[in-house]
């Protein structure tokens, strides 16, 4: 009996309704649409295309003055459902809707004995939203759902909130708490958007979420600061070492591998850089010019012993040369001296008294020589080890400088972080 009920009430509703015609008596009255929404998932975040993918369970509330019954006149009967192409459906869109979800199709709605409609679906959304990734990964963002008519101004079709601004704001019943983000609020407002085209009633609801950043700081900050920390030992081995430039290789290529394995991890966007991003470039270029200033400092050290060794090698020859012409002219004056020995005894006592004087002569110019090539010898080696220990002392002082760079630059990164960290744990969802 309720079967034939049922389907008399249906038949009844229908034989005479018209789908696309707003469903009140008197046309001067708009139709208020009553909107509800729950959040169910956070799906994806696209930093680079801006789109932000959600799940929602979204409900629609009005009523259809066409479609009310007593229901003592059939057997008791108050809700029935209806296919929802048959009854007249208000033409309600999210404006920043951007693709087409994979959202299931339920067909029917639910028609009470007085007329109340609701439609309660299962949406998943690609909606566009301003992602600011800056603050990266302690990063908040605050995306929009805003839901109006497309044709019907605020004189045929007003919306409204189902239920109370502060319900839906603390409402997280259904939400999927287990992923990279996290729901904090879902304020929601009512206002009435004027254009030219006339006035539009819509209602926004603000999904406010916050990045999970534990996986970000075990896989990327924490092995970051430690390799720019060792990098940072790095300047207490002396400058004109060979092994701080293997050291500091060895840094750079590790450091180039992790960056490169990191890039997957960061988000993309065009707009701007993370900040660690921005960080980690300086950190580089930093790395870059302390090995670089390693090889310079090393290479004119290595120039400044070649020229020391070169000018050693080039006395020695020439003493060596001029000992040879001394022993050249020894042996002459000693071939002369036994070829005119026979003269010399016949020269008489003064020669023979002459021919000493005369050797101790040269042997002293001899030494007077040598003396005076040591001596320019030694201040040429005085000069270049003066040079060398300027230079060094310039290199030193150059390396403190940067390290002195490198170290404001790490505690401001340290800095920073500690604020983002600081900035996300203690946001305000009343903003």
């Amino acid at each position: 009996m309720k079967n034939s009920s049922l389907l008399y009430l249906t038949r009844n509703l229908l034989v005479n309704y018209s789908k696309g015609v707003r469903p009140v008596k008197n046309w001067n009255q708009a139709t208020t649409v009553y909107i509800d929404l729950f959040v169910h998932a956070v799906l994806d975040v696209d930093g680079q295309n801006q789109k932000l993918t959600t799940s929602i369970w979204y409900r629609q509330m009005w009523k259809d003055e066409f479609l009310s019954w007593n229901s003592s006149h059939f057997d008791g009967i108050g809700e029935i459902s209806l296919p929802l192409n048959v009854i007249w459906v208000p033409d309600i869109v999210i404006n920043e809707f951007v693709e087409d979800g994979k959202s299931p199709d339920l067909p029917y709605v639910y028609v009470s004995s007085s007329g109340i409609i609701k439609n309660n679906k299962p949406m998943q959304v690609v909606s566009a939203c301003s992602l600011e990734t800056y603050a990266f990964p302690f990063d908040i963002q605050n995306c929009s759902l805003t839901f109006s008519s497309c044709l019907h101004t605020v004189n045929d079709l007003n919306l409204s909130i189902w239920r109370s601004y502060e319900e839906i704001k603390n409402d997280k019943s259904i939400f999927l708490n287990d992923g990279e983000w996290e729901l904090l609020a879902v304020p929601s407002n009512y206002e009435i958007l004027h254009t030219h085209g006339g006035n539009f009633a819509q209602v926004q609801f603000n999904l406010v979420i916050r990045r999970r950043p534990l996986l970000y700081i075990v896989g990327i900050l924490l092995p970051s600061i430690l390799l720019m920390f060792v990098d940072l030992m790095s300047f207490y081995l002396p400058p004109d070492s060979g092994t701080r430039i293997m050291f500091k290789t060895s840094i750079l290529v590790g450091y180039t591998v992790f960056r490169v394995n990191m890039s997957d991890e960061l988000p993309v966007t065009t707009l701007n850089v993370p900040l660690i991003g921005v960080f980690f470039v300086v950190f580089m270029v930093l790395m870059v010019l302390s090995l670089g200033k390693s090889i310079v400092v090393v290479k004119f050290l290595h120039v400044d012993k070649e020229g020391s060794k070169s000018l050693l090698i080039s006395r020695c020859r020439m003493l060596n040369r001029e000992k040879q012409d001394d022993c050249d002219e020894t042996t002459e004056d000693h071939s002369i001296s036994s070829t005119n020995e026979t003269g010399e005894s016949i020269c008489g006592v003064e020669e023979e008294f002459q021919s000493p004087a005369l050797v101790d002569d040269q042997l002293m110019e001899h030494i007077l020589q040598e003396v005076t090539s040591i001596r320019a010898y030694v201040h040429d080696m005085e000069i270049e080890e003066a040079w060398h220990t300027h230079w060094l002392s310039l290199c030193y002082r150059l390396d403190n400088l940067m390290f002195r760079a490198y170290l404001l630059l790490f505690s401001t990164y340290a800095a920073t972080l500690s604020l983002l960290w600081w900035s996300w744990s203690s946001y305000d969802i009343s903003i």
